[in-house]
């Protein structure tokens, strides 16, 4: 049995939440191990669809062991606000279901006050966040000052950890005019939730040890996209954590070695949301078709996704970083009655022919998409669960995508229901 790793290859949004929800069924672990609670899941089981946001895929399933990691940036009044939300819903949330790591770092109302800022701000770069404290969260967390989960169960300890918290975060405040916080407020804060907390907190990287060496299938799962990672992705207009396969490790606290299959989530086409380059966007008539037949608005933002052609030189560059055994490609039914499909192929800069992504801002504004063309299909691919039930060129467009990635299909997803899947190889028996 392999244990599952499963990553966005574009700019997230790939339609993640269905395929973690049909792998969640086949593992015994599921684990978040980046991200906070600005990664939106849509989870449709037995007819009844659930948002998440923070908790793992796993906590909507009986007998399923949930893990948030410490490669999370944690709310913990953000944890309890869905914990009650699921619990509406008849979801039950006990330490026997879901594990915190207690080495993960908090997110706090200064962290999210402080990302409102400086997305409000006039001058600078506007990144298009949340707003939702990820960010600065992070940066606390490599500054070394960062109040993490196991701080709660110590109240002794939390009146140090906050005032070396404000001494950065009051100086930083009175700079951008805004009134400083008082440390009671943040003790407050921090006591008001840490009886609901405590009882989840663990040593993570102890208890995934213990269930791999018992033989347990472990599933890992990302969010956002390859192209968001703060290192390989289109830096600055990022996310504020490495979301690529090799921090499934980092921030689980499992060697490299135990992770097994990478698959990548892939959508049949390219999407984005909020600022940065997009080589494919399309800003006509038939980006406006793809938004609207695939239904492109953030789950927990409600923001429109900008759209465009399927971009292979980003899938094979985000192939290569993740080390992808396979693809599950997403939302190929929203292709369906286009005259013709285009596909990137290579990227000219500067009137020079690249085939890699570069790393800097201003060389991927300048980059102009070099395309193929492919007949379209007249026919629906909607609900196809064999590939004998697909279009022809359908079938052909897969197949290109697969040889110019450099992966092959493992998935192929053909409506949002969880049964629309073509299975080619299943990722836990790899």
């Amino acid at each position: 049995m392999a244990n599952v790793v499963v990553v966005g290859s574009q700019w997230g949004d790939e339609g993640k939440g269905k395929i973690v929800d049909w792998l969640s069924e086949r593992a015994d672990v599921v684990v978040r191990f980046q991200g906070g609670h600005n990664a939106g899941h849509t989870l449709v089981v037995d007819g009844v669809s659930y948002k998440l946001s923070l908790l793992p895929s796993g906590v909507v399933r009986q007998g399923k062991l949930s893990i948030i990691g410490n490669g999370v940036v944690f709310d913990p009044h953000a944890f309890v606000a869905e914990k009650k939300r699921l619990g509406e819903q008849g979801v039950s949330i006990t330490p026997e279901s879901l594990r915190i790591a207690d080495n993960a770092s908090l997110i706090l109302s200064l962290h999210r006050e402080l990302d409102a800022i400086r997305e409000n701000a006039a001058t600078g770069t506007k990144i298009g966040t949340t707003r939702r404290g990820i960010g600065p969260a992070y940066e606390d967390k490599v500054g070394r000052r960062a109040i993490r989960v196991m701080d709660l169960a110590d109240p002794d300890i939390l009146p140090e950890r906050v005032e070396r918290l404000l001494a950065h975060h009051n100086p930083l405040r009175r700079g951008l005019g805004v009134a400083e916080v008082a440390a009671e407020t943040i003790l407050s804060e921090l006591t008001s939730v840490a009886a609901e907390i405590t009882p989840y907190i663990d040593r993570v990287w102890k208890l995934l040890d213990e269930r791999r060496k018992a033989g347990a299938r472990i599933l890992f799962e990302g969010a956002q996209g390859t192209m968001l990672d703060i290192d390989h992705g289109t830096y600055p207009f990022v996310t504020s954590s490495n979301t690529v396969s090799g921090q499934a490790a980092a921030g689980s606290g499992m060697g490299p070695g135990s992770l097994g299959f990478v698959l990548g989530i892939t959508k049949a086409y390219t999407t984005r949301v909020g600022e940065g380059p997009f080589p494919t966007e399309l800003t006509d008539e038939i980006g406006q078709f793809l938004g609207e037949k695939g239904h492109e608005f953030g789950t927990i933002t409600g923001r429109k996704r900008r759209c465009g052609w399927f971009d292979a030189v980003l899938v094979r560059q985000a192939v290569a970083i993740n080390g992808m055994t396979g693809m599950a490609l997403t939302k190929l039914d929203v292709l369906d009655g286009l005259d013709e499909l285009k596909i990137c192929v290579g990227y000219r800069l500067d009137g020079k022919e690249i085939d890699y992504l570069p790393a800097t801002l201003g060389a991927t504004e300048r980059l102009e998409p070099i395309y193929e063309t492919l007949e379209g299909w007249k026919e629906t691919t909607a609900g196809a669960r064999r590939w004998s039930d697909l279009p022809a060129q359908a079938v052909k467009y897969v197949r290109h995508i697969e040889e110019l990635v450099g992966a092959p299909v493992t998935l192929l997803s053909t409506s949002p229901e969880r049964e629309d899947t073509i299975l080619v190889r299943d990722p836990f028996q790899d």
